[in-house]
């Protein structure tokens, strides 16, 4: 298995491989590998001869830069996981900051037509600006055919696909299903900083999600939103940040349910000083 360290060395990698015909998938990470990137992996092996996995955790979409400090880094670890997928199909890209950025370590700034506004956008300042430029920046770099993301983020998947659109990259963004423990907890690599209580009190984040998809089926947005907060108000171990129903287009929070709309349920929640997001479809 590859582990290659800088872009110049992994371009030109990459320029062999397609002059031999391969395809290739990829999928960008920070680090600290679980079975959710393993799934994405495991769909990039089955429409592609190869995939990258980029692991690097960008500093220029942090807006909390403890979180920055305290996020896991665990690249031996990371290798080993994806031999277990594949010793020969795999290639790794672990870039320092400096091959990413030079010495100029800021973000480019975007709009995706409003989208990062949004939620997450809304809560985190400048987060999707880190997030266009280290993705575009990554997609120049490995050139890949197709580019695979998990739903769990899924205004980012969204906003990933507007950046695509928009700056005409020539890579097609696949969304994966949300990888969850038995429990219902969408795996996230902050899942292992929980403490053992906050780990036991965590799946109720995706018992509400559930609940509240039954109740919109006949029930008001406004309604169901209500719920969700007096349920999380009983929570002493989950502190609700924010519970949205939005228009899966324009992620705008929905005003009143219609027909021809597909709508999705979005929340962040913490647990101690953890931050965990999740969302579900509702129609």
């Amino acid at each position: 298995m590859k582990n290659i360290q800088n872009k110049t060395d992994l371009s030109n990698h990459i320029k062999d491989l397609k002059a031999k015909g391969k395809s290739i998938g990829f999928v960008p990470t920070m680090g600290a590998l679980h079975n959710g990137h393993l799934s994405l992996v495991n769909s990039g092996l089955k429409e592609n001869d190869l995939v990258v996995v980029s692991i690097f955790v960008n500093p220029t979409q942090f807006d909390n830069k403890e979180d920055l400090v305290k996020y896991p880094r665990t690249l031996d670890a990371d290798i080993a996981l994806l031999k277990t997928v594949s010793a020969n199909n795999i290639i790794i890209y672990s870039p320092t900051v400096s091959d990413i950025y030079g010495n100029n370590i800021v973000s480019q700034s975007f709009t995706f037509d409003g989208l990062e506004h949004e939620m997450e956008g809304a809560f985190r300042p400048g987060h999707f600006d880190g997030v266009g430029t280290i993705v575009k920046r990554l997609f120049e770099i490995v050139k890949p055919d197709r580019a695979y993301f998990g739903e769990k983020d899924f205004q980012q998947l969204q906003i990933i696909k507007k950046l695509v659109e928009l700056h005409h990259l020539d890579v097609d963004v696949i969304g994966c299903s949300i990888h969850r423990a038995e429990d219902g907890l969408a795996m996230s690599s902050r899942n292992a900083r929980l403490s053992p209580e906050h780990r036991s009190a965590a799946p109720f984040i995706y018992k509400t999600l559930n609940t509240a998809k039954t109740m919109f089926g006949t029930k008001s947005a406004g309604t169901v939103t209500e719920w969700v907060r007096s349920q999380f108000k009983k929570q002493t171990l989950l502190e609700l940040e924010y519970f949205i129903i939005a228009d899966i287009t324009t992620l705008k929070p929905v005003k009143r349910k219609s027909t021809q709309k597909s709508y999705r349920a979005f929340i962040a929640v913490y647990a101690g000083d953890i931050r965990l997001i999740d969302n579900i479809a509702l129609n």
